[in-house]
């Protein structure tokens, strides 16, 4: 599947159709989206906020939530504000969600069964990786999506005057419920 993807990629650059995504690397709305991954949201999201490119920093994990106040999306959250002047932030989970009721048992005999190593493992642990926490999804998404909310509008490094709010986005129609 890859060489597939490579050789579009090609094809895409020799019909010049790149000129048509042309922006700078500075967000036109100054609002950062924190959000999940799911491949329902890839074009759906932006179709449904009427955003185009060059409009949003677009920060995509499992879940859409900060589990570490130190975690590469609070990082990025970071430039987005200091170096790239977002003063809104929308952080954005959704209906249906495969992070909602993750199992970290379960997910840790997955390791397992596509061969990770049982001292692989052990070593997590013994080097103090909570693997249980780290790999456990959230029961409630709104409730997820609010803990994320108030995790970066009470950050030590986030500045006062950023709007921090919280979003539900149905999976199926597109439809936006605020949170807060």
């Amino acid at each position: 599947m890859i060489d597939e993807i490579l050789a579009y990629n090609r094809q895409f650059v020799a019909e010049k159709q790149y000129e048509a995504f042309a922006t700078s690397k500075y967000p036109d709305k100054k609002i950062a989206i924190v959000t999940c991954m799911d491949t329902r949201l890839t074009h759906m999201l932006p179709a449904a906020l009427g955003i185009k490119n060059g409009d949003v920093k677009m920060i995509k994990n499992a879940g859409g939530t900060i589990t570490n106040p130190f975690d590469s999306t609070v990082r990025s959250l970071l430039v987005a504000i200091y170096e790239l002047g977002v003063n809104e932030v929308m952080v954005i989970g959704h209906t249906g969600c495969g992070v909602q009721g993750m199992n970290a048992a379960e997910m840790l005999g997955h390791m397992r069964n596509r061969g990770i190593d049982e001292e692989h493992i052990s070593l997590m642990r013994h080097c103090g990786i909570d693997l249980d926490s780290w790999l456990h999804g959230f029961d409630d998404t709104p409730a997820a999506v609010l803990e994320t909310v108030d995790l970066i509008r009470n950050h030590p490094l986030v500045p006062r005057d950023i709007s921090v709010r919280g979003f539900i986005i149905d999976s199926v129609t597109g439809a936006l419920s605020p949170l807060d």
